[in-house]
């Protein structure tokens, strides 16, 4: 359940913070008080949309913090699997809203939206006029039917649906490809073929084999500078090796007197080897120069080879290499496609026998738990001072999809001398109210939530039918804890504690929430009974307590 509540910076709220009791929690206050303004604050810190527009005037950032009490839950393993530390029973749920963003943590570790979600089914229902909407929506009353059975077969039975459905389109994609593939297999293959038949292995080679060419062509050119050198260093009477060998033997003498000059002895010994090597490999290689022409031709027909594959798939070598691979994998799984196509259609058919298998029994099943269902909203609205009230949920057979073979509609009549209708069809919001309020009942005790909020679930009841359900949800408050918003004298009269809710307007207007004490609380339901606080209604109101 939850335990206290700290707000600060939320729309009329400067700072607040206060503590929930275990039972009923009720919230009263003047017509447009801001009664809503606490069930919202709630309502976002446990993952609902919103935004920096609720961040209070003149303020950076709107903080939200819960602390939640976790009397029936079993959360060791989600908090393990997140890495969110537990402390005991005790939960901090918290919810930062900035101008650019928003933040939720829980016992201080960041958590994510979908983690949120999860942890508000676990500890938190609300029930409110939007959520009313979608109970009536019959698309969602098989979603509730289902949440009421809770049975395993039927989230196996989605999950072998979803897989069914995936494959499926898998299939259809694959068809189309292979009804295109007629059209383009010839050229696809073509293409595959120029650029495997290029035997293509480096993606330097059309440089490297320029390299070569310009060799080729001026070979005569190389043959006589290389050769030339070759001569100048050391064949020529005059060679540069000739006059260091004479100087060499100059400085060995000189050496020979002055020690010091040993190191330049020994750098011109090293430069003359360092010249004959080099003298060695012009020699080498200009011998090794021959005009090969055939080679020539060889060059530039290859070359004009890949200038072509580069112009029609990439500019490059390395690109040429690229869109043959991608080229190949497309064909290869075009000319797979039929086997494929077979294997995926024989796999589809074996899910689809089995889900199909599953649906039947799946919707025997929610047959049987919807005429217990239907049984106990009968009774709830019975106590709801509807007594010739009659409910049923209806069954339509559709095609097999993600809720199986079953449309499922709630029907309602609330008259004895009317037969049953769709649930949307009730006209008065009193007869919405206490259906809301007994399928939440009843669906709030199955789900084992520690908190129900009801925000104005007795709009358009009074009299006998207010005491009903001032009963039934103080008979609920026993099982979990509730906190609720009413305009009920009777409802209010049944609060474990009573939150009143005031709107003051000075220079600014700001939204302050106080919890009342006996008398306080007495004034209050005299209000709410009578419009104001007159001796007759005290003492009504003290009836009420009393």
């Amino acid at each position: 359940m939850l335990t206290k509540i700290f707000i600060k910076n939320y729309i009329l709220i400067d700072e607040l913070e206060l503590d929930f009791s275990n039972g009923l929690n009720i919230i009263t206050g003047e017509t447009g008080a801001g009664k809503s303004i606490l069930i919202n604050a709630i309502d976002i810190a446990f993952g609902a949309k919103t935004g920096k527009e609720v961040i209070k005037t003149g303020a950076d950032k709107a903080i939200i913090e819960i602390t939640i009490q976790n009397e029936k839950q079993d959360i060791t393993k989600l908090f393990e699997d997140n890495g969110i530390d537990l402390y005991g029973s005790e939960i901090i749920l918290s919810k930062e809203i900035t101008q650019t963003a928003s933040r939720s943590r829980i016992n201080g570790c960041l958590v994510n939206q979908e983690f949120i979600k999860i942890f508000r089914e676990l500890f938190l229902d609300i029930h409110s006029q939007h959520q009313t909407y979608s109970f009536l929506q019959p698309k969602y009353h098989i979603t509730l039917l289902d949440s009421y059975i809770k049975h395993h077969n039927i989230t196996d039975y989605r999950l072998e649906y979803e897989k069914y459905r995936d494959l499926s389109n898998q299939l259809e994609v694959l068809k189309k490809n292979s009804q295109k593939a007629e059209e383009q297999i010839d050229f696809l293959r073509f293409q595959v073929e120029e650029i495997e038949n290029a035997e293509l292995n480096s993606i330097t080679e059309d440089e490297d084999l320029n390299n070569e060419l310009s060799i080729l062509e001026n070979i005569e050119k190389l043959k006589e500078l290389t050769g030339s050198s070759y001569w100048t260093l050391s064949e020529d009477d005059n060679s540069i090796l000739n006059v260091l060998f004479q100087i060499k033997a100059t400085i060995t003498k000189a050496s020979g007197l002055d020690k010091t000059l040993e190191p330049m002895q020994s750098e011109l010994i090293s430069a003359i080897e360092s010249i004959k090597d080099v003298s060695s490999g012009l020699r080498d290689y200009s011998q090794s120069l021959e005009n090969d022409t055939e080679r020539i031709n060889e060059i530039q027909e290859r070359l004009f080879l890949l200038e072509k594959l580069k112009r029609k798939y990439g500019g490059t070598i390395e690109k040429v290499i690229e869109t043959g691979l991608k080229l190949r994998a497309e064909l290869d799984g075009i000319e797979h496609s039929t086997q494929n196509i077979e294997e995926l259609e024989n796999q589809i058919n074996k899910i689809r026998q089995n889900i199909e298998k599953q649906a039947i029994e799946i919707s025997d099943m929610r047959k049987t738990h919807a005429k217990e269902l239907s049984l106990q909203i009968i009774n709830k609205l019975e106590k709801l001072e509807l007594p010739k009230v009659k409910f049923e949920i209806g069954f339509e057979a559709c095609e097999l999809g993600i809720n199986g073979i079953d449309k499922v509609e709630f029907l309602i009549s609330t008259n004895i001398s009317e037969g049953l209708k769709p649930l949307a069809k009730i006209a008065s919001g009193g007869e919405i109210s206490r259906v809301m309020l007994a399928i939440k009942t009843i669906f709030a005790q199955s789900d084992n939530i520690g908190t129900v909020i009801f925000d104005e679930i007795d709009t358009g009841i009074s009299g006998k039918t207010s005491q009903s359900v001032a009963d039934e949800v103080k008979e609920l408050s026993k099982f979990m804890q509730i906190i609720m918003i009413t305009h009920q004298a009777i409802i209010a009269s049944k609060s474990d504690k009573h939150f009143y809710v005031r709107k003051t307007q000075n220079d600014k207007t700001n939204v302050d929430i106080s919890i009342l004490g006996n008398e306080a609380k007495l004034k209050a339901i005299a209000e709410l009974a009578g419009g104001e606080v007159t001796e007759e209604s005290l003492n009504f109101a003290k009836t009420l307590i009393n």
